[in-house]
């Protein structure tokens, strides 16, 4: 549930952006997202699952890095 939630906040976010978006099913809490064939978040590694707003930065900055989040950036 929490992976097609995200895929619909990405592609909404990204709707210009993102041409393909595939979900594939795993055992053992495997959750890795991939922008582009690079690793943006692997649970495995953080420990934990993202919340939405890193997410959205962590795939922006792989695939938009000039696009605003407007709300959903970070503060300077």
């Amino acid at each position: 549930m929490r992976a097609g939630w995200m895929a619909q906040e990405l592609l909404t976010t990204f709707d210009q952006e993102i041409d393909e978006m595939s979900l594939l099913p795993g055992t053992g809490g495997i959750y890795d997202i991939y922008a582009n064939g690079n690793l943006v978040w692997s649970r495995k590694e953080e420990g934990r699952f993202p919340d939405i707003t890193e997410l959205k930065q962590a795939v922006r900055d792989a695939i938009a890095p000039d696009k605003s989040l407007g709300h959903a950036d970070k503060k300077s």
